[in-house]
């Protein structure tokens, strides 16, 4: 394993803090994805990585249909050609009249939202009828986040009642458990299934009712291989192009490589036991405990001691070697939320700096090239 398969040349010419993408890590990561769940349907959330070049670098790889949370997301996704888009969140009207126009924007592009109630379901059968199109929708089920979605056992006569609404077709259902990320695979799989029971009554009773058996869209990091093996499903992983250090101290049985990691420097040495970075939480994510929340993989041994908007305070011993300057290679807890804090990424390749990536969708409203 090459312990030192950050560095690269010219780095010294970058300013910090900066975000670095490794493509060849990322490829990585999608063919990995790929062998562990051979045969299954991929939706990839893009909220990730935010990039029109990611996602065509997924598409090369076959990888055609995607998940995403903003209309911006969306946007990206018909501008790079994908198959399918499922925004993997109910509309409110404005929104709504946003994903209509990207409808008609890129016809190439299968759009499709979420429901989980009538009366946002009435609201998007009437804005269809009158823009006279016909918008696909999941129903979104509540499998024990709590953060969106009905129950289970609460959905099947809001199908039912969703079958007499015009301007809409059902193409599934979908379900994300990401409240489940228990160390123990076991204890995570028990915990999945257990969870999943009423998804899976729920369309055994919508095939006994006469209808086709349900396609469901199921699962993040954490679970996607678990929901690998049920009958007509797709998996939806997102962290998984550039994994981050939660989910390898967390998700251990998957083998997926740091792929996006964030250059900072010494800026100041404001005690014997103390250097500060440039590094606040404007510059990565400020989740998990503050003694998790980032890993600098040239000095592991390194513990955060305070954060603020831009400046980050490491724990050293006194003696210690560092100096003004210092460069390091940060490693986020979460790396979703650290690449939407920025508008382009470097890219390294066989060591050497390549050209920029656009994080295109960061915005929740304009587009940029």
């Amino acid at each position: 394993m090459n312990r030192d398969w950050y560095l690269f040349e010219e780095s010294e010419t970058i300013d910090s803090p900066a975000l670095v993408i490794y493509p060849q890590r990322v490829l990585h990561n999608i063919k990995l994805l790929k062998d562990i769940v051979a045969g299954v349907e991929i939706y990839p959330h893009v909220k990730t990585h935010k990039s029109i070049e990611l996602t065509k670098m997924l598409l090369s790889e076959g990888i055609n249909s995607f998940k995403c949370a903003t209309i911006t997301e969306a946007e990206m996704l018909g501008k790079a050609g994908a198959v399918e888009a499922l925004l993997a969140y109910q509309p409110t009207e404005f929104k709504l009249k946003r994903l209509i126009q990207l409808i008609k924007q890129y016809p190439q592009t299968k759009y499709a939202c979420l429901i989980d109630n009538i009366k946002s379901a009435q609201l998007i059968s009437n804005i269809a009828q009158e823009k006279r199109l016909t918008i696909s929708f999941y129903i979104d089920l509540n499998v024990g986040m709590n953060r969106t979605g009905i129950p289970p056992e609460n959905a099947f006569d809001l199908f039912i009642q969703l079958q007499d609404l015009k301007g809409i077709e059902f193409a599934g259902l979908h379900a994300y458990d990401g409240h489940r990320n228990e160390v123990a695979v076991e204890e995570r799989t028990k915990q999945v299934e257990l969870s999943f029971e009423p998804v899976e009554k729920l369309r055994d009773h919508i095939e006994a009712a006469g209808f086709p058996f349900t396609k469901l869209i199921a699962g993040g990091s954490p679970t996607f291989a678990i929901h690998a093996k049920r009958k007509n499903v797709a998996v939806s992983p997102g962290t998984f192009v550039f994994w981050d250090k939660a989910y390898r101290e967390q998700i251990t049985e998957h083998q997926f490589e740091f792929a996006a990691l964030i250059l900072t420097r010494v800026i100041s040495l404001p005690a014997k036991d103390k250097i500060c970075l440039d590094l606040g939480y404007k510059a990565i994510a400020a989740e998990k405990d503050l003694s998790q929340r980032v890993q600098l993989i040239n000095a592991p041994e390194l513990i955060p001691y305070s954060h603020s908007e831009e400046h980050l305070v490491m724990q050293v011993k006194e003696g210690h070697p560092y100096q003004i300057g210092d460069l390091f290679y940060a490693l986020p807890a979460h790396i979703c939320p650290s690449v939407a804090l920025y508008n382009r990424a470097y890219t390294v390749v066989d060591g050497k700096l390549q050209q920029p990536w656009v994080i295109n969708a960061r915005d929740h409203y304009v587009y940029e090239d």
